[in-house]
């Protein structure tokens, strides 16, 4: 393959279009500091779904500047650059027990519960069980986040602190609680002031139901278009214009809990999916952010220049990056290497492809969207896509580890 042609990429992402795992995605991939592929394949929503005003209406196509539901790459964008920065301000230390920050995490001084560190959490090896139950009405019929993090604070361990690699967004809630009792600051406001604004990501932000300006109403804990609503014009400080949604992702219709869910069965569209972090009301450590690929990828340039010891606004120091970027898990967890927030070669690492080494990192969302980096080769491939929008849809790794290869491929990386 000629160098700098990747019209395999195209033909993977067609493909899968094609067979229905996917309505559409955008690709974007960087090297040597420049974007050489940032492109929109397929459908932003499908044909014969409603439209921003609720009515049936043709498909969308995709574009470049669609925004998505970042999912769990919330984790590592927000929850874990905010963990780090307020390390570099001497506000924590990584190895310090949880409770120290959180004394309702163990008010039962439990010696077990006692042993977990911020270190753990950072590296899904607290022992901490994935999620929260989601069971009967709590943040379902209106959103609750004080439920949401008591919830958190006092789940049980499912494993020994620093045994095994068990994936959690809990501790992913427990982080955010961290840097909001700390900073003084909602997560939401933080991220855009302390991480978004100094990146110039100005496309990316949580967009929690409640502070929605603009024709819709909030439906349980998600929004739902209000034809009777009155515009409102300037949207107040502190809210965010629903006229975003115009070049919002939907994920999936709400498929959470029946019969007491509102919202059940609509479509969410500028709504966070994930639906622990929808109870809590849509700010949470472990998800909410929304984004473009272009954005991500300012955030993956900066990580990269800076972590190489070049110019860049990335809002950490490059030792602070070394650690974030290098395996970091307890020394009985074993194989399974994770950096501070980055999976780095796990079960999660398929998006890295076949040719990009271990020792490469990226991370995984949920909702169809993955980021992987590659500081030997100066590259980094961003996958968005809404895979879960069609019911049944497989998870996006494989496409996005494919898309990975075939990048790698064009560039005649590592001898490829």
């Amino acid at each position: 393959m000629p160098e700098g042609d990747f019209t395999a990429i195209s033909e993977l992402v067609n493909a899968d279009i094609a067979a229905n795992r996917l309505p559409g995605a955008v690709v974007q991939v960087g090297h040597g500091g420049k974007v050489v592929v940032r492109q929109a394949y397929g459908s932003r929503r499908l044909a014969s779904e409603p439209g921003l005003d609720g009515v049936l209406a043709p498909p969308e196509p995709m574009t470049v500047d669609t925004i998505f539901d970042l999912a769990s790459l919330t984790k590592i964008i927000v929850t874990t650059t905010a963990v780090l920065q307020l390390y570099e301000q001497g506000k924590v230390q990584l190895d310090d027990p949880v409770q120290t920050y959180l004394p309702e995490f163990n008010a039962g001084d439990d010696p077990r519960r006692a042993q977990v560190t911020l270190r753990m959490l950072l590296t899904h090896t607290s022992g901490i069980g994935g999620d929260l139950s989601r069971q009967g009405p709590w943040g379902l019929v209106a959103a609750d986040r004080a439920d949401g993090i008591h919830r958190a604070l006092t789940a049980p361990l499912e494993f020994g602190p620093g045994e095994v690699f068990h994936y959690s967004d809990i501790g992913f809630i427990l982080l955010g609680t961290i840097v909001e009792n700390l900073s003084g600051e909602p997560l939401d406001v933080y991220a855009r002031e302390k991480i978004f604004a100094p990146l110039g990501m100005v496309d990316t932000r949580y967009l929690p139901a409640a502070k929605a300006c603009g024709p819709y109403r909030v439906v349980g804990n998600a929004l739902a278009f209000d034809p009777d609503a009155s515009e409102t014009d300037p949207c107040p400080d502190g809210t965010w214009s629903t006229d975003l949604l115009a070049r919002v992702a939907p994920t999936a219709r709400d498929e959470d809990t029946p019969v007491i869910n509102p919202h059940h069965g609509l479509l969410l569209r500028g709504t966070v999916h994930d639906p622990t972090a929808r109870r809590i009301g849509g700010v949470a450590g472990s998800a909410g952010v929304f984004s473009t690929a272009q954005d991500v990828g300012k955030y993956a340039q900066a990580l990269l220049d800076r972590l190489a010891g070049r110019p860049s606004p990335f809002p950490l120091k490059q030792a602070t990056l070394a650690l974030m970027t290098t395996p970091q898990q307890p020394a009985a967890v074993g194989q399974d290497l994770r950096g501070f927030g980055w999976d780095i070669n796990t079960y999660q690492s398929t998006p890295r492809g076949t040719i990009f080494p271990v020792g490469s990192f990226g991370h995984t969302g949920f909702t169809g969207v993955t980021v992987w980096m590659d500081p030997g080769s100066d590259s980094y491939v961003i996958v968005l896509a809404n895979v879960i929008h069609q019911r049944g849809g497989p998870p996006v790794v494989k496409l996005s580890g494919d898309v990975a290869t075939a990048s790698a491929r064009a560039l005649h990386l590592y001898g490829s």
